[in-house]
Order: C-alpha cells, then structure tokens, then sequence
C-alpha cells in the first residue's frame, strides 16, 4: 500500500465519522420592523422576550378578532378582544355600542368595567405602564401584569370582561385546526399556551399606529390648516388660552400624550379604588389618571376615566369653567383659581377644529387592521 493511498483511506474515515448536519429548525418567523413615523420617537416598547414577526402579528390578529378566545363556542357567550375594541371607534367600543347603556362598558355576565376602555392607539410608545392608572407596568410587583402582554390573560379571567378560564381558552383554540401550525410558526411550538396568545395579540395591537391626520399631514408640510384650526393650535399651546400642551403635548409629542398621571380637577372627593394613588401610594395621586392621547377624539366619546363626557364640547366646557379644587390637583392645572381656562365661545370654537384636525380616518378603515379570515 502507498503512501498516498494511507492518507485517502484516512480521510475518508475521518469524513465518515463525522456527525451530519442538523436540520434546519421549522421555526424561522420573518422578522417584522415597525416603520416610525414622522416626527415620533424612536424608543419602543417591545419586549426582548417578543420581537416583532409577520408570523406572530398575523396570528395576534386572529385571536384578537376570535371568540373563541373567550373558551366557548356559544354565540350567544362567545367574546372576543374586538366585540368591544371596535376598529371604527379607535380600538374603543365607543358611545353607540351594544354594551354602553349610558355607564361603563360590560362583559358576558352583565357586570360593568371599572373605568371606560382607553383606545389601542400608539401603544408601542407607552413606556409608563397600561390602563388608566397604570398598573400593567414593569415595576408591578406581580410578574404576570407587567407587560402590555399580560392584559389578554386578565381579559380572559375578568368578570366584567370574558369572565372564562385561561385553560380553557387554549383548550378550545389548541382543537381547532390551523391554530396549531400558527402558533409553531409564530412561536416555535405548535402548543397552545396563554403565553404565546398574549405574545401574539401584543405584537398584533403594537402595529395600531396612528400619524395620519391632517395635523400629521400640516406637519409633513403637505395640506394647510385653515385659520380656525391655526388659532385653535395656538391656544392649544399656551398656558394663556387652551393650556393643553402641558399633559397632550403638541408639535413636539405627536403622540398627543405625555402618557404621565394627573389629577384634572375633575372631583373633590375621592373614592375609585383604582387610581393612581392605588398603584404608588404616593398622595400626590390621589385623583390622578394617565392622561389619554387626544388622537380620534372625533370616534371615541365619551371621554374621561370614567366617561362622564359624552361630547367634545363637554369636555371644553369643563376645562373652561368646570374645573374643581382639591388638595390633590395636579399644579400644571393653572387655571383651577378661576374654575377653567375661561375661553370665549369662540375660542372653544377654534379649539374644537384644531382638535378634530387629529382625525385619522385611514386608522379606522386600515384593512391590515380588520377582521381577517379565521381557521
């Protein structure tokens, strides 16, 4: 035997001892990048532990739209995100829903909400934790109702809302065929979990962005604001008129929200048991709600925490003239000594066009946003 055969018979037995590739893994979702609108922050709120997919986005978007979210194939007790997170109302159930009768929204079993949704809109950029006082935030001592993730199991278990059971939930969406090969799609597992569900409708609700306006168009520069809509901006802006800005932002938050708590005046005693003084503990609380974006006003009245206001124009009203002190009140209130802001009728007016000129009718009617088809 030759020398140069030696080293052929060794390399072929070194090549045939070694160990064959491995399959490539069946879970390979397609990562999905959130295009940030003009003049919005950059900074995020996505979770390391759920990154963006076209995967995960699609199947948030089924079980959104789902009842069978809710564990139970009943019509007639089937509920799922969107029966009251309509699309048309700003991801809110609106004034004119079937389960507002003048009060709170309810649930399956008739019991009223704590407070008035708030509407699914710009989400991504919440960073101050979720619902009106703020509960659902990273502090929360509680690890299962930290993220925005956790509110699709508190939804499910909710006596005001699905009043159901997390195992059943997934029971029902594990049997029903095309979910399973989603969820491994989306998630590596073709095992249903609560986990992946909130994962998945997270990812799905993050994508709600609205920033087409006419105001958002005014700022890209391509249609004008007339002068009612110009001066209402103006008095939007200064502590003299409106004095909006100081919790709304304006040109320079187009979120339209600080997403920061404040006590408005709306009340001089204090009995909510879900406040954000219930959340820190903290006095200066007491009273003190997240101030929502002023985004769609024109879709989701009525309006406040507990939605006392049915109109815009009530609401102007109060910060003109119906303004209550309390210990607690927020000092970015300036106008509390003279009860409002104490604008002229035509100065509300003006307030009210520019208000309206955050309408975004694409957000609302958006297909990417809508019902799909469901397995």
């Amino acid at each position: 035997m030759t020398r140069n055969t030696l080293y052929i018979i060794l390399i072929l037995a070194l090549f045939s001892c070694k160990k064959s590739d491995p399959p490539a893994p069946s879970y390979q979702p397609t990562p999905y990048q959130i295009e940030i609108p003009f003049r919005f922050p950059t900074h995020l709120n996505i979770p390391d532990d759920n990154p963006m997919t076209v995967e995960g986005i699609e199947l948030g978007r089924m079980l959104f739209y789902d009842g069978r979210i809710s564990g139970r194939t009943d019509p007639d007790s089937m509920m799922c995100c969107a029966t009251c997170h309509l699309q048309s109302r700003s991801f809110e159930c609106g004034i004119d829903h079937p389960v507002y009768t003048g009060g709170h929204p309810f649930g399956v079993t008739g019991i009223s909400t704590p407070h008035f949704m708030m509407p699914l809109i710009n989400l991504v950029w919440t960073h101050t934790g979720y619902l009106w006082n703020g509960v659902i935030e990273e502090g929360n001592p509680d690890p299962s109702r930290r993220h925005l993730e956790d509110l699709v199991w508190m939804g499910i278990v909710a006596p005001h809302e699905m009043h159901s059971d997390t195992n059943q939930a997934k029971e029902l969406i594990q049997r029903i065929p095309g979910y399973p090969q989603r969820f491994e799609q989306a998630f590596g597992s073709p095992v249903v979990t609560v986990k992946n569900m909130g994962k998945a409708i997270a990812q799905f609700v993050r994508t709600l962005i609205s920033a087409d306006s006419k105001f958002d168009q005014y700022l890209r520069g391509e249609v004008q604001l007339n002068p009612a809509e110009l001066n209402g901006y103006i008095l939007f802006v200064t502590e003299q008129g409106g004095d909006c800005f100081h919790c709304h932002g304006g040109e320079g938050n187009p979120l339209f929200t600080t997403n920061l708590f404040y006590n408005n005046g709306k009340d001089s005693v204090f009995t909510d048991p879900r406040d954000r003084y219930q959340v820190t503990g903290n006095p200066n609380d007491i009273g003190a709600y997240k101030a929502p974006t002023l985004r769609n006003l024109l879709f989701t009245a009525p309006y406040m925490h507990d939605g006392r206001f049915r109109t815009i124009d009530e609401v102007l009203d109060f910060y003109s003239s119906g303004l209550v002190w309390s210990p607690y009140i927020n000092p970015l209130m300036h106008h509390i000594s003279t009860n409002g802001n104490q604008l002229t009728p035509a100065e509300k007016a003006d307030l009210k066009a520019f208000l309206l000129t955050l309408t975004d009718s694409t957000f609302v009617t958006n297909p990417e946003f809508g019902m799909p088809d469901l397995p």
